[in-house]
């Protein structure tokens, strides 16, 4: 179901674990050698399809389908078969075997909600009048030679610079409120995993470059970054953005929203068809950057230098039984724009991958970068990240745990140039509601989404995978939307359409359970081995498979 590309094999040593007390745990981090040697190929790719009773599931679709260009991997043809390399055909996440009922029952209810309501981000420092500080700014500072991949005494990498502490449009402001450039947005959960109710929250905040920031003098104008961030949403969904009225006066006389006048604009149009001689420009400093070649707009494709900034954190559940962000961090992941590759470059890419598999098989991807850099997906991005060690602090992740992450971003048709969430963000139509942190939306119903062709995605999803997840081990959806026959409940689909979070959201009872769960991974800092909360060993899951076996799978199924 996974298919592998890139292809220059790996040198692969096990990668060597400690395990010496719970807050001595320790992961080598000055290493590129590999435990997991395809630890690129999620652990959901391994899910069987074909269940007991013969009945056929489709989870597979929500990745590998038939992409929008300029993602040209179209991997639609995995829903059928496990396309693995031969190394990858025993399964390697270990721990969706593993029982862990003793070490849950051990946590109890009150610690674990302790823990996931203690920040590893933001440090307070106990003097009277101190201003907070972010914990792995210090640490960073103060580097430890257990840290320091290429022993310059120096991180080289991304050092956390967000506050989490958002106005009303949701921007990232600092402890002297000015701007961080960061800025918060509502989106629709992708499929499956990524729901509260299969184990974590999380949040996604974009950043362009400071050109985009500020007007042709290089002076900061709010209006002018608003206006850019509309732009590149535009360029994502390829449809027109409403934005707050502004001044095109004011945009250097750019007339934005293409009604052949300069005035005030209440939209950017989207327009763009070069072989039309139709275009879209960037306003203030990037304009003039954009003209000057320096950076890049196309359909689709971010420009240069943008940022994303994804944490992933426990459930927490607040008096009324919605779910919100643990302050406990279980990761903070980092992508940035590093390189423009146009649309041939992309086609030329993804055609000699498929040459590549058809010729070898079995060759593993090669994943270039280091623990401390981050490290690439090969088409313009590069990828890095912090996870919690085992007393629950934040540490970098090493080179293999970053390889987990360029699977789903650099290798499938179903993201949207290597990333997921901005092209799914809310319209400006819900509401207003679509620049804002999820913390300041927990209260509020949402609809559930739409599919181009009308359906409701999740609907959908649940219809074709018979389940809540890729695993179907989610017993609390199972039970609230499925009847003895596994059949939907119309009243649970009629709740659905009208609050997503229905489904999305967890009860307390499961969110304790998935937190103790993922808190006992954390311990063991087993994470090569898997980061999937399960309760239970999982039988929905093959150990092994054989390479290019059938999924069972006979229809083709669209994501979008």
């Amino acid at each position: 179901m996974y298919q592998v590309i890139g292809f220059i094999l790996f040198v692969i040593f096990p990668l060597t674990l400690h395990a010496e007390g719970e807050s001595e745990n320790a992961v080598n981090l000055l290493t590129r050698e590999l435990y997991n040697k395809s630890a690129y190929i999620p652990s959901q790719c391994y899910t069987k399809t074909i269940d007991v009773s013969g009945d056929i599931h489709n989870p597979c679709y929500s990745c590998h389908v038939k992409s929008q260009r300029p993602n040209y991997i179209d991997d639609s043809d995995l829903q059928l078969n496990y396309s693995f390399p031969g190394d990858a055909l025993i399964n390697p996440w270990a721990n969706l075997f593993k029982d862990r009922t003793i070490e849950i029952d051990a946590i109890t209810d009150d610690a674990i909600s302790e823990y996931i309501r203690s920040s590893n981000y933001i440090a307070k420092d106990d003097e009277a009048g101190v201003s907070p500080s972010i914990a792995l700014v210090k640490r960073l500072a103060d580097l430890s030679e257990e840290w320091d991949y290429n022993c310059n005494k120096r991180w080289d990498g991304f050092t956390p610079d967000a506050w989490f502490n958002f106005d009303g449009e949701g921007f990232d402001r600092d402890p002297e409120y000015g701007y961080t450039g960061w800025r918060a947005f509502a989106y629709y959960p992708f499929l499956g995993t990524f729901w509260p109710n299969n184990g974590s929250t999380d949040d996604v905040l974009i950043r362009l470059p400071e050109s985009f920031r500020t007007d042709d003098e290089g002076l900061f104008s709010l209006d002018i970054y608003k206006v850019n961030l509309a732009i590149v949403e535009a360029m994502l969904k390829e449809k027109n953005i409403p934005i707050d009225p502004v001044s095109e006066k004011d945009l250097d006389g750019m007339d934005i929203d293409k009604d052949g006048s300069i005035g005030i604009a209440n939209q950017v149009t989207y327009e763009w068809a070069p072989l039309k001689k139709q275009f879209m420009t960037y306003v203030g400093m990037a304009k003039k950057l954009q003209k000057d070649g320096e950076i890049h707009l196309a359909a689709g494709l971010y420009p240069e230098g943008t940022e994303f900034l994804h944490s992933v954190r426990y459930i927490d559940v607040n008096d009324e039984g919605r779910n919100q962000l643990s302050a406990r961090m279980k990761e903070l992941r980092y992508a940035k724009k590093t390189k423009w590759l146009d649309y041939s470059q992309l086609r030329a890419q993804a055609d000699q991958e498929v040459k590549e598999k058809d010729a070898f098989p079995d060759r593993l991807r090669t994943v270039l970068g280091d623990s401390e850099k981050g490290v690439s997906n090969g088409k313009g991005w590069l990828y890095a990240g912090y996870i919690e060690d085992a007393a629950g602090e934040l540490r970098p992740q090493s080179y293999e745990e970053l390889v987990f992450c360029v699977g789903c971003h650099g290798g499938i048709g179903g993201n949207r140039d290597g990333i997921f969430s901005f092209a799914r963000k809310f319209d400006a139509a819900l509401d207003k509601n679509d620049w804002l942190h999820w913390s300041q939306l927990s209260d509020k119903n949402i609809a559930e989404p739409l599919r181009v062709d009308g359906e409701h995605e999740y609907t959908h999803y649940l219809q074709h995978n018979g389940s809540g997840n890729e695993f179907r081990s989610n017993g609390e959806i199972q039970q609230r939307f499925f009847d003895q026959d596994g059949e939907l409940k119309a009243d649970q689909l009629d709740l659905l359409h009208e609050d997503m979070t229905h489904l999305l959201y967890a009860s307390k009872e499961r969110a304790l359970l998935l937190n103790k769960a993922y808190r006992v991974i954390v311990r063991e800092q087993s994470f090569v081995e898997g980061r999937d909360a399960t309760l239970l060993p999982l039988e929905t899951v093959h150990r092994e498979v054989l390479q290019d076996e059938e999924t069972g799978i006979d229809r083709l199924l669209k994501r979008f």
